[in-house]
Order: C-alpha cells, then structure tokens, then sequence
C-alpha cells in the first residue's frame, strides 16, 4: 500500500475517534438542552448556550483522554486556551443557527427547536474538526510520534499498576 493508503486510513481512524467523542458529546448537548428546556423558563438559545457548554466539557476531556491522547502533551494551557477559544467560535456557529431559525423565522416549537439546535451542532463540528486537529491537539513530528510507540511499552513494564493508561 502506498503512502496515500496509510495517510487515508490515519484520517480515517481520526475522523472515527473524532466521531465517537463528538457524537456522545451531540447526545450530552441534546439531552441537556432538553432537560434545561423542560425543568426551567430559560428562553430557547440560553437553554443551548447551557447544553453546550456542558458539551465542550464532556468533549475536552473525549478529545483528549481518547480521540487524540497519541498528540503534543506538552503546552497543556495552549491547548486549553485554543480548546476553549475554538470551541467559543463553535458554540456561536451553533447557537447562531438556532438564534436565526427561532427569532428570525418564528420556527419555535419544541421540534423545530431540536432540529436546528442539530443543524447547528452539524455545521460547528465541520469547523471545530478543522481546527482541534489544525491547531489544538497537534500532530507530534513523526521522530517524536516514533519514540513515544516505542517508550509506551517501557512505561507500562516499569509501571505494572497503570498498565494501559497512558502516562500524561
């Protein structure tokens, strides 16, 4: 198989890791939104300001316990920082969607509330993809990646207590 096979099935099993953290973050955000809907008298958008960022909580720690722990380590607060600063851009694409489709439309029932919280969920993950992999959870160059497979094992033989956890 050629370099573009390899490179293909890397993206892949990213955009699979990516999906999994991120479509249990989508259930979170519904499930809050939801919740906040039923049991308060928030006005629709604040309800989903709320489920969102209860989502990008949930979903930091997917991203980076799970979906990308094989990436940088080392600038934990830039991370953190272009996390929360990509994820502000996202929260507004989101609520964005909604905002327009309830106030700019009147579409304002309970499913037409769900469906474009959706829409808008959908639209924000095309962006926070491109930038969590672009910019927030950085590739290690190839060497370091390289070194970082082969000392994992070493860990876990010195570490028998956290065998299969990765060391932060």
């Amino acid at each position: 198989m050629g370099h573009g096979a390899s490179r293909f099935r890397r993206l892949a099993h990213e955009v699979a890791k990516f999906g999994a953290v991120g479509g249990a973050g989508v259930l979170v955000n519904l499930l809050v939104f939801n919740l906040v809907r039923h049991v308060t008298d928030l006005q629709v958008v604040r309800a989903s300001v709320i489920a969102t960022v209860v989502a990008i909580v949930f979903n930091y720690v997917g991203f980076r316990y799970f979906a990308y722990r094989d990436r940088d380590k080392s600038g934990r607060t830039r991370e953190l920082v272009l996390f929360l600063l990509f994820s502000a851009v996202g929260l507004v694409i989101e609520n964005g969607v909604l905002y327009v489709a309830t106030y700019g439309f009147d579409w304002n029932s309970p499913l037409q509330n769900n469906v474009f919280k959706f829409v808008g969920i959908g639209v924000a993950t095309l962006f926070r993809f491109w930038s969590y992999r672009t910019w927030v959870f950085r590739a290690l160059p190839p060497a370091e990646a390289a070194a970082d497979a082969e000392a994992a094992p070493e860990r876990e033989r010195d570490e028998p207590s956290r065998a299969g956890q990765r060391v932060p």
